[in-house]
C-alpha cells in the first residue's frame, strides 16, 4: 500500500501556484486541521450521546497549532490548568456545597493558584473558566450529585477537544511538510 506525503516540494510548488509565503501555507494548514478535528470531535461526541460538544470544540481549537511545538505548548498549558481549575471547584464545592458565594470566591482563589503556585501563563485563563464551569453546574443543578456529574463531563469533554486538537496538529504536520519561513519576522 502506497502512502503519500505532502512533503517540502508539495508545500513549495503549491506556495509558488497560489502566491503564497510559508506563514500562509500554514494558515491553510491550521485551517484543515480546525476542520478535521472539528469533523472528529462532533462525531465522537454525538456518537456517545453528547449533543453539545461546544466546549470541547472551543478547546480543540484553543490547543491547536499548525507548528507542532506550539501545539504541544498549547496543550501542555491547557490541559494542567484545565486540571487545577477541576481541581479548584470540586474542592469548593465540597468546601462550601451549592451556595452562590462559592463562585466568586472559589474563582479569585483559582486565579491565585493559577498565578504564583502553576505559572504557566499561557492559557492561565483556563482555571478560573474551569472551575466556574464546575461550580456552576453544580449550583443550578438540582442536587449536588448531579452537578458534579455534569461539571466532570464538561472537565471531559475539554481534555478530549484538547487531545483531539493537539493529535490531528502532530499527525498533519508529519503528513504536510511546510517549509520554515526564510522571510524576516516570518
Amino acid at each position: 500500500m502506497m502512502t503519500t506525503r505532502l512533503g517540502p516540494r508539495h508545500a513549495e510548488a503549491l506556495m509558488a501556484r497560489l502566491g503564497f509565503a510559508s506563514a500562509q501555507l500554514l494558515g491553510v494548514r491550521y485551517a484543515i486541521n480546525v476542520a478535521l478535528a472539528t469533523t472528529i470531535v462532533w462525531n465522537v461526541l454525538q456518537t456517545v450521546g453528547d449533543r453539545n460538544p461546544i466546549w470541547a470544540i472551543a478547546s480543540m481549537i484553543a490547543a491547536s497549532d499548525p507548528q507542532p511545538d506550539e501545539a504541544r505548548r498549547m496543550f501542555k498549558a491547557r490541559l494542567t490548568n484545565v486540571l487545577v481549575g477541576g481541581a479548584a471547584g470540586f474542592f469548593f464545592l465540597l468546601l462550601g456545597g451549592r451556595e452562590d458565594w462559592i463562585l466568586p470566591l472559589a474563582l479569585a482563589a483559582t486565579v491565585l493558584v493559577s498565578s504564583y503556585v502553576v505559572r504557566i501563563k499561557t492559557m492561565w485563563r483556563q482555571a478560573p473558566i474551569t472551575a466556574a464551569v464546575v461550580i456552576a453546574s453544580a449550583i443550578t443543578s438540582d442536587s449536588s450529585a448531579v452537578g458534579l456529574m455534569r461539571g466532570l463531563h464538561k472537565v471531559a469533554e475539554v481534555v478530549f477537544g484538547c487531545l483531539t486538537g493537539v493529535t490531528v496538529s502532530l499527525i498533519m504536520s508529519k503528513i504536510w511538510l511546510i517549509p520554515p519561513s526564510t522571510e524576516p519576522g516570518g
